[in-house]
């Protein structure tokens, strides 16, 4: 079974929602999990908030944080995730902000990559140090934050809500 599956089997048996927020996957991750027979029962909807602006907009991203430190950041990748689940009504909300290239942005080399997991035990972050073309950069962003949130449900109560410095 994929992760995916695994992912929204989960949330199903415990009648949980979820949402996801994506800038550089561009709706990569809405399509691994509406791949899914089923997914409708656990899958609200994405936000494709490719444009800077948008992150704030429609998600709900600190301005001040965008124009600061650019999109690419960490704290944006966990505002994304909370900001689609208040966006869409889900328990649970994942995010992707990153780097793929063929040229750097905000200051980022190509292959800097945080994705996040917020549910109602609080919110995760992961950094990731990605190689490889645009196309390996998505696709190994869209199997990071499904593996992120597939940690995230099995973990814990009261497990620790942030992962900086741990990536790949």
């Amino acid at each position: 079974m994929s992760a995916a599956a695994e992912v929204l089997e989960t949330l199903a048996g415990r009648g949980q929602t979820l949402a996801a927020a994506e800038s550089l996957t561009g709706g990569l991750v809405a399509a691994e999990l509406t791949a899914v027979p089923g997914a409708s029962k656990v899958f609200r909807g994405s936000v494709t908030a490719y444009a800077t602006d948008l992150k704030a907009q429609l998600l709900g991203v600190d301005p001040e944080l965008l124009e600061r430190n650019g999109a690419v950041d960490p704290e944006v990748a966990r505002q994304m995730a909370e900001g689609v689940r208040r966006a869409l009504g889900a328990d649970h909300g994942i995010a992707t902000t990153g780097v793929a290239g063929p040229e750097p942005q905000d200051g980022r080399p190509v292959g800097t990559v945080f994705v996040a997991a917020a549910g109602p035990g609080g919110s995760r972050v992961l950094p990731l140090r990605l190689s490889g073309g645009r196309g390996r950069i998505r696709e190994e962003t869209v199997d990071a934050v499904i593996r992120l949130l597939q940690g995230s449900l099995s973990a814990p109560a009261g497990a620790k809500d942030t992962e900086y410095g741990r990536g790949t």
